[in-house]
């Protein structure tokens, strides 16, 4: 199996999501639904929250499939 890793961006923060160890466990829609949207692509858009909005998110995926990590200003 193939390691794959996607990575999403609002600019501040960068959503990092690893389909491969994901246990659908629905946590991040229901929490977040206006950043993550399963039926749709991308189904991931963090443009559309605030960067603390998703962090808080992010922390309660239960498989560690979502991660993240602020992005550095140039």
């Amino acid at each position: 199996m193939k390691d794959i890793t996607k990575k999403y961006s609002n600019g501040e923060v960068t959503i990092v999501w690893k389909p491969t160890i994901c246990a659908h466990s629905a946590i991040c829609f229901r929490g977040l639904g206006e950043v993550f949207h399963p039926k749709e692509l991308p189904w991931i858009t963090p443009e559309k929250s605030t960067t603390e909005k998703i962090i808080e998110q992010v922390k309660k995926c239960p498989s560690g499939a979502l991660s993240y990590y602020l992005n550095k200003e140039e």
